[in-house]
């Protein structure tokens, strides 16, 4: 007897009458079956037990999925399901991310046992094809003969090792006998016998050739070595034809409950070091040092500690272009956090190690806080932060003598949320705090022992309003329905005087001077020993137009503008602070606009803006186009700029790409920087030729030319590194 199913439907009668109920003690083995195409039908032979669609079958159960041009389902001797199945054509089975592809595969779905003919397997970056296969899931030993391995994802792999037979133990290790290592059809190495951990990545081999103005002839070389999943390492040789040798080491470790972390150490003898930033000639035996380690001890409790040290304040910037980039002032310390529902206790140790970076040292801080919450049945929610501690404030190259001195510091505030009129928020506060110092020590000391009083208070108002238009379509802008949200709030800060003014305590933690505008209420306003006088109101501005895009919500415009009116201005400021505008618009799903701008409000006047505006239409190109500007400052010792930068990607076809990028100084009428990048895809490894051009800096003039080689497998630099950090083509 024959029937036909509709492929569209889930199907648990053909589960129930293809597999009957087992035995109490076994599961029941009932998977979804269905049709490749909606269009097609399933035919299911029910005497038979033998399930065939015209544009094949898909069988589906837990995390597996088989498909085939025909499916066999083997039953036992009680006509009662073994959830093995015989497919055959085309057949595709994936289970988690491991995927194998024959023409006739022997499959059992709830144990995991496989024997197949001809098959294939792969999961990126290493690929198998075999003769016969023999994978038995629940011992996780898989046998393979007539077997070859590559990572090379062609048909004709470019290298692969043939071996006549290939052991595996799942997670473990692999056996492979009489190995022969090929380049295309020539054989270049046999081994009768060898063995591989599955626990690690393969080691490998990293070289950066180039040159540069800077550095000459240059070759940037590492041995990477892998230990299981839980250390790795490696070992850098550089060689600069003018600068000389350098050398190193990296490491990252899992030690399991006694943490993780990463170590690196770098030394070079520089033949060309040049001056520090006093003018004085640095010392050619340069060298760098950072290890950082984090253990959860548990759950509630987290130790880490990071050691920065490097023997001149250049060697990074030098070397490590990327690194500086990221941070220029690299700081060390130890922190110690325990939490707990409602509060948190947290130490900060932190030491110059540095003598030529300024460093307030904490030895230690530590610090109590207690989280906002609710007192009792009240409606009113309490917070503090209470810290005492040791501070030193050294200076870079002692150009001043140092001063230390103890603080202790307790901050409590109680904040009160209502809601009016069901759409207005208003939340008043109040505070206060006090702040003990010791007389300050060393010789830079000129503060007394002083005790402090602070008191604060103030109120957050916000709403939110929103409207929908739920008829509004357009294709050519991507829009499907709008939504639009718009969120005014106001937060106001009043403090009086406090009891001891600023210039009469010792400066630990003192106020930066800053574009930006800084946190005006308590605690988030940080700088414990600037606090002055304040009556101010931050006003600001959010709106949010949002609409449908591929059956999810995507947000059309992102804009946010904020500025501060000063109803009591301190020495050197103006009523109404800089207004910040901040604003993405994305008209396409592949098209960004990106904005800031910073405004004088009071004479009129364009401080600051930074523009940026990206296409990526296409997974094979991309164009990003920026503008930078900032006026000149001389009260705060900016030098203005007026900058264009452009970036653009274009992948030709599967084997050549282009990228370029270019930043060029309207100020001075100058291409300052540009790179140009050929990406060169040689099937199992990747290549690119690079050109970089540098226009007059703080080191001179430079041109280089660099080419980064290496195995898909294990990348030099990680897919789209380069697109965002250009330096990464240049191993620096």
């Amino acid at each position: 007897m024959k029937r036909l199913l509709r492929s569209s439907l889930f199907l648990p009668a053909l589960g129930m009458s293809l597999f009957p109920a087992a035995a109490k003690d076994r599961p029941v083995f009932a998977p979804e079956i269905h049709s490749a195409t909606l269009d097609s039908q399933v035919n299911f032979d029910d005497k038979k037990g033998v399930a065939t669609a015209t544009d094949g079958i898909i069988v589906a159960y837990e995390d597996a999925i088989l498909t085939a041009d025909k499916v066999t389902f083997i039953r036992d001797a009680n006509k009662k399901d073994t959830g093995e199945v015989i497919a055959e054509g085309h057949v595709r089975i994936q289970r988690g991310q491991q995927i194998w592809i024959g023409e006739k595969i022997s499959y059992n779905f709830v144990t995991g046992h496989m024997t197949a003919d001809k098959f294939r397997t792969g999961q990126p970056p290493f690929f198998i094809a075999g003769v016969n296969l023999d994978a038995n899931k629940e011992t996780g030993i898989y046998t393979g003969y007539g077997v070859t391995m590559t990572t090379d994802d062609y048909e004709d792999p470019a290298q692969k090792v043939e071996a006549s037979s290939v052991g595996i133990m799942e997670d473990d290790y692999a056996e492979v006998y009489s190995a022969t290592l090929k380049i295309g059809k020539v054989p270049i190495l046999w081994l009768p016998y060898m063995k591989r951990s599955l626990k690690t990545h393969p080691s490998y081999f990293t070289i950066f050739p180039g040159y540069s103005g800077r550095y000459g002839a240059y070759g940037l070389s590492a041995y990477h070595w892998s230990y299981g999943s839980d250390l790795d390492a490696a070992v850098r040789l550089d060689y600069r034809s003018k600068r000389g040798i350098g050398t190193g080491a990296d490491l990252n470790y899992d030690l399991g409950r006694a943490g993780k972390g990463d170590f690196s150490y770098y030394w070079t003898d520089d033949h060309d070091a040049g001056l520090d930033a006093n003018g004085d000639v640095i010392d050619p035996r340069r060298q760098r040092f950072r290890l950082f380690h984090e253990a959860q001890i548990d759950p509630t409790f987290t130790a880490r500690a990071m050691v920065r040290y490097q023997n001149d304040e250049y060697i990074i910037r030098d070397f490590f272009e990327d690194e500086y980039r990221e941070n220029v002032q690299p700081s060390s310390w130890l922190e110690l956090h325990k939490g707990w529902s409602n509060f948190s206790l947290n130490t900060l140790a932190q030491p110059q190690l540095n003598g030529f970076q300024e460093t307030v040292e904490r030895l230690p801080d530590v610090k109590f806080s207690a989280h906002r919450q609710q007192l009792g049945d009240l409606p009113l929610y309490y917070e503090s932060e209470t810290d005492a501690g040791w501070f030193r404030r050294r200076f870079a190259d002692n150009i001043q003598p140092s001063y230390s001195a103890f603080r202790g510091d307790s901050y409590h505030q109680i904040v009160w949320p209502n809601m009016f009129f069901g759409w207005l928020n208003v939340m008043p506060r109040v505070g206060g705090r006090f702040t003990y110092y010791s007389e300050a020590e060393g010789g830079g000391a000129t503060t007394m022992e002083q005790t402090r009083g602070v008191f604060n208070t103030g109120a957050e108002v916000t709403t939110k309003a929103s409207r929908l238009w739920p008829g509004i379509e357009s294709k050519f802008w991507d829009v499907d329905g709008l939504r639009h949200i718009i969120q005014p709030a106001i937060n106001y800060v009043y403090v009086p005087q406090p009891s001891v003014r600023p210039p009469l305590l010792p400066q630990f933690d003192y106020e930066l001077d800053s574009i930006r505008l800084l946190p005006i209420e308590f605690p988030d306003y940080n700088s414990i020993d600037s606090i002055d006088s304040q009556n101010t109101l931050r006003l600001g501005l959010f709106n949010k137009l949002q609409t449908h895009r591929n059956d999810r919500l995507a947000n059309i415009v992102q804009w946010n503008a904020y500025t501060d009116w000063r109803l009591d201005k301190q020495p050197g400021q103006r009523t109404f602070a800089d207004l910040f505008s901040e604003l993405d618009f994305a008209p396409r799903e592949w098209l960004l606009l990106t904005s800031e701008v910073r405004l004088d409000v009071q004479d009129p006047e364009l401080l600051e803006a930074n523009h940026y505006l990206t296409f990526t239409p296409q997974s094979n190109w991309s164009w990003s186009i920026g503008h930078r500007f900032m006026r000149d400052d001389p009260a705060r010792g900016i030098v203005g700029n007026n900058l264009l930068i452009n970036r653009m990607y274009y992948k030709l076809n599967e084997n050549w790409g282009l990228s370029t990028y270019q930043y060029f100084d309207i100020k001075e009428s100058r291409l300052q920087e540009h790179t140009y990048s050929i990406y060169r895809d040689l099937r199992s490894w990747t290549g690119a030729l690079s050109f970089r051009f540098r226009e007059d800096d703080l080191r001179g003039q430079d041109f280089t030319v660099a080419f980064v080689f290496s195995l898909k497998a294990v990348p030099s630099v990680k897919l789209g590194d380069d697109r965002l950090n250009s330096t990464r083509l240049f191993g620096n």
